[in-house]
């Protein structure tokens, strides 16, 4: 079920920050993220790597860091004030979700907690300034990737995600209903700085990361960057593309990191700022809502993602499978 936005939410958040990844080696994947796809290291040292990308002007959008198996520790957001910070706390504390302030290197006052699903999160106000490389043209490497975008999640209850985070003041762009499941949710795209999303769900195991997302500024970019991977023995690292979205737009291209873990390159997307904005809704058995040029998209993509450490995945309330390709 779609509800109107919730135009003065409990806290502020403006956008998404980074994810912390588990790797099993962090040099190697440093060698994909760094030497391939063109992040900027800010700081490493034998067991996590802090990387940002070029319109960057703050500590990180990425850590990596040496675990025994992949995972994802947790996804990050800012929010716009140390009093947003309090806010958040009292508000995860009265819905009986954890809220404890802890320490994040190149961070201020860190918030830590999970959403409804168990989903670990964590909210700042402030981190550490860096030199931003956007107009230092001879430092672009790889992808040219400007900054994260989103991150896209599997979640059991789409519906229940889909709540949760509207309640936080998420905005709805785009959701997917299943026709044979009586208009159950499959899917739902959610944004607060003004593009497409900064979080999607999607149905499935969860909750798991399906992917995190780079943006960058064009086609030729995505073009540039499987020449790189294929020329460099990264061919077998393309999961999926290019293609084109029906679903937000965009022109994408999905990768695996060494670890599995999986990374979208994307651009295209559209402008959401406006209050009423009315979201489009798509059937799921609709091809081009997947891939606006009719190819469906690899089993694996609906069916691995990386774990979050400590947190039971659930089988999805909703039956209904996608289209795939074969």
């Amino acid at each position: 079920m779609i509800r109107p936005n919730i135009t003065k939410p409990p806290f502020d958040i403006i956008r998404c920050s980074h994810p912390v990844l588990g790797v099993r080696d962090v040099e190697v994947s440093g060698r994909f993220y760094v030497d391939q796809l063109g992040y900027i290291v800010t700081e490493r040292d034998s067991d996590t790597l802090y990387l940002r990308n070029l319109e960057c002007r703050t500590h990180h959008s990425l850590v990596l860091k040496r675990t025994a198996e992949p995972s994802c520790e947790v996804l990050a957001w800012k929010v716009a004030s140390e009093d947003d910070l309090d806010r958040a706390r009292h508000w995860f504390s009265m819905k009986g979700l954890p809220a404890e302030f802890v320490e994040r290197h190149g961070q201020g006052r860190t918030l830590k907690t999970s959403d409804a699903l168990g989903m670990p999160l964590e909210f700042y106000a402030s981190m550490d300034f860096v030199p931003c490389k956007l107009q230092e043209y001879g430092a672009y490497r790889g992808a040219y990737i400007q900054r994260l975008d989103h991150f896209n999640c599997y979640s059991p209850d789409v519906q229940k995600s889909y709540d949760f985070w509207s309640d936080l003041g998420f905005r709805l762009t785009e959701y997917t209903e299943s026709e044979e499941a009586a208009g159950a949710l499959w899917a739902v795209w959610l944004h607060r700085k003004g593009g497409v999303h900064d979080i999607a769900f999607t149905n499935g195991r969860g909750p798991r990361l399906h992917h995190f997302a780079g943006w960058v500024t064009g086609v030729g970019d995505l073009v540039h960057i499987c020449d790189v991977l294929s020329a460099n023995g990264y061919l077998a690292n393309i999961e999926r593309g290019l293609g084109r979205h029906g679903i937000g737009n965009a022109l994408f291209l999905y990768l695996r990191d060494p670890d599995g873990h999986r990374i979208e390159l994307f651009c295209s997307d559209y402008l959401t700022v406006d209050p009423d904005l009315v979201p489009k809704r798509w059937e799921l058995r609709d091809a081009r809502r997947q891939t606006l040029w009719g190819m469906p998209a690899p089993r694996s993509w609906f069916e691995q993602g990386t774990a979050f450490p400590n947190v039971p995945v659930g089988e999805p309330a909703v039956a209904p499978q996608p289209i795939v390709a074969h």
